[in-house]
C-alpha cells in the first residue's frame, strides 16, 4: 500500500498538470457514473494529501476523494510537466518504489526520441505514466487522449493532460463539511501539520492507549500516513520494543517518534525513496537510493544480522501485518 509520501506526490502532481484547468469526469466502467456528473466540467482549485487520502477540490465546492488502498493506481497521460519532486524518482509516484531509483542514470526512462523526459524539468512530453506499482512507467503514445486502459473506475481529462484510477478502495464525491470530518477522523499528517500542537496531539493520543505501540504507528486515527515500512524503520531508530503499550512508552521516546516521522516523510517527499538511513557518504547514498537492500535497517531484512548489533532480525505478524524488528537494540 502506498505510504503517506506516494500520496503527497500524486497530489503535487495534480497540482502540477490539473488545478487551473476544466476538467472532463467520467466513469469508463461505470461504477462511478453518477459521482462523475457531479464534477464533470469544472475547473480543478485544489489538490491536496492527508496521510494515504488525497482530496481534489472543483469550483463549485465538491471534492473528489481518493484512497489508493491496497490496489489502487493512478495513470497519467499526455503532456505531463514534471517538477523536480517527481523526477527525482523516475516518475514512480503512487507506490513504495523499492525498485529504487538510479542517481547515476545508468538505467534511465527514455522516451521516443532518446530523451529522458522525465528529467526535462518544465519541458512537457506526451506520455504516459503508471503511478503504482508498474515496472514499466513511460511510455510514447501516439493520439490523444488514450483509450483508456483496464477498468478505469474515474477518468479526468483537460485538453492536454488525462488521469485514469483503477482499483481505489474509496472514490467518492464529497461536499466540504463531509471533507472536513472524514479529516477530523484523521490523526496529525506532519506534511500539513508539524505545529508543537500536532506533535502533542500525537503524544496525547499514544499515551493513554494500552495498544502496543507498533500497532498504533499504524493506526492512521491516531497519525496519518505511516505504513508498514516506515513503522518498522522509525521504531528501530528510536530504539523501541514494538510491543510496548502506547501508554508506557517515554514521553520523550513518543516525541522522538513523531519529530522523526516528521524527518523522514520530508525526505520521502522530495527523493520519493523511503530513505531512512542519515549520514551515508556520497557513494553509500546512492547505493542505498538504488537499492532497498542498503536503504532500511530491518525491513525486509528477517533472519539477517542487525546492523547495529549483529543479531538476526525478526518477523512476525501483528495486526494481520509483518513487523520487522532487532531483538537486541529493540528489547
Amino acid at each position: 500500500m502506498p505510504e503517506g509520501h506516494s500520496v503527497h506526490r500524486i497530489a503535487r502532481q495534480f497540482a502540477v498538470n490539473f488545478v487551473g484547468h476544466r476538467v472532463s469526469v467520467s466513469s469508463p466502467q461505470g461504477r462511478f457514473a453518477a459521482d462523475a456528473t457531479r464534477i464533470d466540467g469544472r475547473v480543478m482549485t485544489d489538490a491536496r494529501a492527508v496521510g494515504k487520502q488525497m482530496f481534489l477540490e472543483f469550483d463549485n465546492g465538491l471534492w473528489l476523494r481518493v484512497h489508493l488502498g491496497l490496489y489502487g493506481a493512478w495513470d497519467f497521460a499526455g503532456d505531463i510537466s514534471i517538477d523536480p519532486t517527481i523526477a527525482s524518482a523516475n516518475g514512480r509516484m503512487g507506490q513504495t518504489n523499492q525498485r529504487g531509483t538510479d542517481l547515476d542514470g545508468a538505467d534511465p526512462i527514455l522516451d521516443s526520441a532518446g530523451e529522458n523526459s522525465l528529467h526535462s524539468i518544465g519541458a512537457p512530453r506526451r506520455t504516459r505514466l503508471r503511478m503504482a506499482e508498474s515496472e514499466k512507467v513511460e511510455a510514447e503514445i501516439t493520439s490523444f487522449p488514450p483509450e483508456p486502459i483496464g477498468q478505469v473506475r474515474v477518468r479526468l481529462l483537460t485538453d492536454t493532460a488525462v488521469a485514469d484510477l483503477r482499483g481505489p478502495t474509496a472514490c467518492e464525491v464529497l461536499d466540504p463539511a463531509q471533507v472536513d470530518a472524514v479529516i477530523a477522523k484523521l490523526g496529525p499528517d506532519p506534511q500539513v501539520d508539524d505545529s508543537q500542537e500536532a506533535e502533542d496531539r500525537f503524544v496525547s493520543i499514544v499515551r493513554r492507549k494500552p495498544t502496543a505501540i507498533a500497532l498504533l504507528l499504524m493506526d492512521q486515527s491516531v497519525v496519518s500516513g505511516i505504513g508498514n515500512v516506515y513503522r518498522a524503520e522509525l521504531l528501530f531508530r528510536a530504539r523501541q520494543n514494538p510491543h510496548t503499550p502506547g501508554k508506557q512508552v517515554p514521553e520523550e521516546t513518543v516525541r522522538a517518534l513523531w519529530r522523526d516521522w516528521v524527518h523522514l516523510l520530508r525526505i520521502g517527499v522530495e527523493t520519493g525513496q523511503m530513505m531512512t538511513m542519515d549520514d551515508l557518504d556520497e557513494q553509500s547514498y546512492r547505493r542505498a537510493m538504488a537499492n532497498r537492500d542498503d536503504r532500511h535497517w530491518v525491513y525486509k531484512r528477517e533472519g539477517l544480522p542487525c546492523r547495529v548489533c549483529g543479531t538476526h532480525i525478526l518477523m512476525e505478524e501483528l495486526g494481520g501485518r509483518k513487523l520487522y524488528w532487532c531483538p537486541v537494540d529493540q528489547a
